[in-house]
């Protein structure tokens, strides 16, 4: 089976939910996971810090390294890459997990709101891609990895909340240029999407609460197959939108009741993401 063993992981949004999710999963494999995210206070609403996550990745069987990153802010992304570096000798993995939602229609947006989406999803994946390319350029096996959805351009998708699909889909689109631009330097640069809702605290606070969780998957559905992609050669696999299920179905898995936030429920039960 292969490992990330001794890979370095550079995280963004680290501190709970996917991002936490893979961190914990290339741990177990004894891993370097630096947690790039802004959170580091406790939140009663949304549990986990930088330092909690550190430990938990530590107690999991990895070296963890907490920067406080806002990926809105250059700065505090290249001091991050620069610490990663000095720490670890160099970036194996970027993994542009961090994300803003709000799912409002074009009046009931602010701009602020706006602002902040693009800010994170869209922009905030450039500049940590912009940042990590010339060290995973040096990696043996490097990767992106970006938390996005397919392209899939269908007016259902952009009519309830056009800014937060322009948003999640301005990090697909980096997958889609980034993936031929990097391309002869072997770095590969792939989207993941879950197919079904991922219980994390974004949903818990902003998509349904209680009900629409009851119906999600784990996080650990997005950590094992972005640990499939993650390990692949990054000369063969590059360009691809994957989905969790697809990707594991593709590697042996065939039992996904594991996943499920409430035993015994069936699949055909649990609520669908968005974009697919």
């Amino acid at each position: 089976m292969e490992t990330l063993k001794g890979k370095t992981l550079f995280i963004t949004g680290a501190s709970r939910g996917i991002g936490k999710a893979i961190a914990l999963r290339a741990a177990a494999d004894g891993a370097n996971i630096v947690i790039a995210a802004k959170t580091v206070e406790p939140n009663p609403k949304i549990p986990g810090t930088i330092f909690s996550a550190k430990e938990e990745i530590e107690a999991a069987g990895g070296k963890a390294l907490a920067c406080v990153v806002d990926v809105r802010f250059e700065a505090q992304i290249r001091e991050a890459v620069d610490q990663a570096v000095s720490t670890f000798g160099g970036i194996d993995i970027l993994v542009n997990n961090a994300s803003a939602i709000s799912l409002t229609g074009t009046v009931e947006t602010p701009m602020k709101r706006f602002d902040l989406m693009h800010g994170v999803n869209t922009r905030g994946t450039f500049a940590c891609s912009q940042a990590c390319i010339p060290y995973l350029a040096k990696s043996h096996n490097p990767h992106i990895l970006n938390i996005s959805p397919p392209l899939n351009m269908v007016a259902r998708w952009f009519a309830p909340h056009v800014a937060y699909t322009m948003a999640k889909f301005g990090m697909s689109l980096c997958v889609l240029g980034m993936a031929e631009e990097l391309k002869p330097m072997g770095i590969a640069v792939n989207a993941l999407w879950p197919r079904t809702v991922i219980a994390t605290a974004a949903v818990q606070n902003l998509l349904g609460g209680d009900d629409t969780v009851r119906a999600s998957r784990k996080p650990e559905i997005m950590a094992d197959a972005a640990h499939v992609i993650l390990t692949k050669p990054s000369s063969q696999f590059t360009g691809h939108f994957a989905t969790d299920e697809d990707v594991l179905r593709a590697s042996g898995v065939s039992d996904f009741s594991r996943y499920a936030v409430t035993p015994g429920m069936e699949d055909k039960d649990l609520t669908p993401d968005f974009f697919l």
